[in-house]
């Protein structure tokens, strides 16, 4: 019985030793795998990181090959335009050559000697030349209604222009060639709505040259065949001022 114990005792630790030896492999294997897997998690983060830049990399070419691909159909287009320039620029320079070439062969037709008035350009000298005498520059609208008066002869306005003209040299004090201007007006329009005035404008020129009989006479005249106007009545009341 006592020669039986020990062999008992042993056999239960063999039976007990693989036990203990499975759960120490056990404990190794979790050591390794955690180890394994903070070795390799770094790893596969540089990795993923080195793919998605690749990725991105890739994006931004085909990005960069679309926009060249768009940039060359545009090069294209100008190309063609600039060359389709040039084509119609040459055969605009050969249609004008052939254009001065044919007036150079044509014989030039004499001008009219009285050609047709631009209306729309005799309006424009006529107010430009109004502007300067409201404006206060007397000597240049003087210069710009005689202009008017050479370049329009035929214009309705010439009595306007004349009377201008006249107002214009009165107040630049050129008091002879203001009285050639009103007499003008007298001479060749005497029923002009403008003739009042010019007669009594020549009377102020008249006293300034100091004739003053002649321009008292001038506003009798003036009181006599325009009684009604605005004129006549200054030269009414003028000559009631006289003793």
């Amino acid at each position: 019985m006592k020669r039986l114990l020990p062999l008992a005792v042993v056999a239960a630790l063999s039976h007990m030793a693989p036990s203990h030896a499975a759960l120490f492999d056990d404990d190794e294997a979790r050591r390794a795998i955690t180890n394994l897997r903070t070795d390799i998690t770094p790893r596969v983060e540089r990795l993923e990181a080195s793919s998605r830049g690749q990725l991105e990399l890739a994006n931004q070419n085909e990005l960069l090959r679309t926009e060249v691909s768009k940039l060359q159909g545009q090069l294209e287009v100008l190309l063609h335009e600039i060359e389709s320039l040039k084509q119609r620029q040459r055969d605009f320079y050969v249609d004008l050559d052939n254009r001065v070439r044919k007036l150079e062969t044509t014989p030039v037709a004499a001008a009219p000697e009285n050609p047709a008035p631009d209306p729309a350009a005799e309006s424009r000298d006529y107010e430009a030349a109004l502007n300067l005498l409201k404006e206060g520059k007397y000597k240049e609208a003087q210069a710009a209604f005689d202009q008017f008066i050479k370049r329009y002869p035929r214009s309705a306005v010439q009595p306007g222009a004349h009377f201008w003209a006249g107002n214009a040299a009165l107040q630049a004090k050129d008091v002879a060639v203001a009285n050639n201007y009103f007499k003008n007006v007298l001479t060749n329009w005497p029923n002009d709505p403008v003739a009042p005035d010019a007669m009594l404008g020549m009377a102020n020129c008249q006293q300034a040259l100091g004739d003053a009989k002649l321009a008292q006479e001038t506003l009798k005249k003036l009181a006599e065949r325009f009684p009604d106007s605005a004129a006549g009545k200054a030269a009414k009341q003028r000559l009631a001022r006289k003793p």
